[in-house]
């Protein structure tokens, strides 16, 4: 029988451990990258892609994301191509985040794929699960909504300001809230 790493146990939706050595230095570069991206002077747009390269996981053409920057490790995270992520954004990657093409998001979002066991001794003994976030093509995720563990947004949908989504979301839909619910269909809006 062979005996999981916490990493893979992560990577599989068990419950691991976050402060595993190994984990632990993955954070810790990630840190640096981060703390490095932040003070880059935001007109050298080139050193900056450069930057965001280095620190994702995989990165389309022509992305953007502006400074300040938080996110756990980094090479979780995969954003298509057009991608534009505004202020204090936050990728909280212990599992995949997968992000399509022509993503737009607002100023102070968080997709957090990490979660904490409803067990109070897992919990005090520092255990968590971490849960993918899917994120299809032409989404908008409006200012100050946080995107919960395990979501899959499909394409063409709108996120409201201040949503907390903690289900699936349909394509082509509009939804907001907390918890966030469809509130219509995406294709009706702004047609002109």
């Amino acid at each position: 029988m062979t005996t999981r790493s916490e990493r893979e146990k992560c990577a599989a939706g068990l419950l691991y451990q976050p402060y595993a050595p190994d984990l632990v230095a993955d954070r810790d570069i990630t840190i640096k990258k981060v703390y490095d991206y932040n003070h880059l002077y935001p007109l050298e747009r080139d050193k900056r892609e450069a930057a965001l390269r280095d620190l994702l996981g995989s990165v389309g053409q022509s992305p953007m994301i502006e400074q300040p920057l938080f996110c756990t490790y980094g090479y979780n995270v995969t954003v298509g191509d057009n991608f534009y992520m505004n202020i204090n954004g936050k990728l909280m990657d212990s599992a995949k985040i997968t992000i399509g093409n022509n993503v737009f998001i607002a100023p102070n979002v968080a997709l957090i794929t990490e979660t904490h066991p409803q067990n109070a001794a897992e919990r005090n003994a520092n255990l968590e699960y971490a849960h993918p976030i899917t994120i299809g093509n032409n989404v908008w995720i409006c200012t100050n909504a946080l995107i919960l563990p395990g979501v899959t947004i499909g394409d063409n949908a709108i996120i409201g300001a201040g949503s907390v989504v903690t289900h699936d979301v349909p394509a082509n839909t509009l939804v907001a809230g907390n918890p966030a619910k469809v509130l219509r269909q995406a294709e009706a809006l702004d047609r002109h």
